[in-house]
């Protein structure tokens, strides 16, 4: 759904997005992850056809990015991080008005289903400045989907949200990817991009890193199993040590943590090891890295 080669923006003497090369595929909800100023939002106004690449090329829903424009922007919908809207105008007539731009079909009855699917119908005669922040996300969100577009960007949709707003929010992105659309959002909110997303990539004005976020934890930590012992014995660790699937075995207090590639097949093998030794296991779990030490750990390599 989204392809690009090299896609590079430079203002001036600033180089915005550098050689940026990756592939998002259809149903699929892509993290795009970064600290201020990397150029997550100059991305997402080149894929979306707002502003033109310095070099590189970009296809969106199989049209070219500088070529074919203005079926791009027919074809994806779009919130952005600070969405306007027309404050002293209904909500309803707010969507009216964008759903005559796009040439839907029917815009009274496309507007009236995306405002009774985020709870405003009840608040649609009611002025767009009016609303609380949550509502007008809300109502910007149904901006973007009147057209019914297969490619959703979503540039910061919970920031600044109380969380009851950004949970709602959360659970309409998760219905939209049940639909089979393919979200491609921009977030400082770890944990959502953890909960929503099939991949992320991490970005700093060259992507670092892109992969699902159980993989990133392995490649960057590896795997840690945590047996919780009845006594501590530091001897286990040194038995562990040796076996060729384990990384690395330590003591500490009364558990022993083990780093391995692939617990659900050795762990078995392990705790066999470890029952002939004589130790008594109480409990086995695993020690889970976030994905915000991923972030940070790969924002600092960078």
């Amino acid at each position: 759904m989204i392809h690009t080669e090299n896609l590079t923006k430079q203002f001036k003497t600033t180089l915005a997005v550098d050689r940026l090369s990756l592939d998002i595929h259809e149903g699929e909800v892509f993290g795009f992850l970064g600290p201020n100023g990397a150029g997550k939002t100059t991305t997402v106004r080149m894929l979306t056809s707002l502003i033109g690449p310095t070099s590189g090329k970009a296809v969106v829903n199989g049209f070219q990015v500088g070529t074919q424009d203005t079926d791009i922007r027919r074809t994806v919908g779009i919130l952005t991080e600070t969405p306007g809207m027309y404050d002293n105008l209904s909500a309803e007539f707010n969507l009216e008005i964008y759903a005559n731009l796009y040439e839907v079909p029917n815009p009274k009855g496309q507007v009236e289903k995306y405002l009774r699917m985020l709870g405003l119908w009840d608040r649609r005669q009611d002025e767009a400045g009016t609303f609380s922040k949550g509502m007008k996300q809300k109502l910007a969100i149904a901006r973007a989907l009147l057209h019914e577009p297969r490619i959703l960007f979503l540039d910061e949709p919970t920031a600044a949200l109380d969380p009851e707003a950004a949970h709602l929010i959360r659970e309409f992105i998760a219905e939209l990817r049940k639909e089979g659309r393919t979200i491609f959002l921009c977030t400082h909110n770890l944990d959502e991009a953890d909960r929503l997303c099939d991949r992320i990539g991490v970005f700093k004005s060259q992507l670092l890193a892109l992969d699902t976020p159980s993989r990133l934890r392995s490649q960057l930590f590896g795997r840690k199993v945590v047996f919780h012992l009845r006594k501590s014995e530091e001897a286990l660790a040194e038995i562990l040590r040796p076996l060729s699937f384990v990384s690395d075995a330590r003591v500490i207090e009364n558990k022993l943590l083990v780093t391995l590639d692939d617990p659900e097949l050795h762990n078995p093998d392990i705790i066999r090891v470890l029952v002939g030794a004589g130790a008594e296991i109480t409990f086995v779990g695993e020690l889970r890295h976030s994905l915000e030490d991923v972030y940070l750990q790969l924002v600092k390599n960078a």
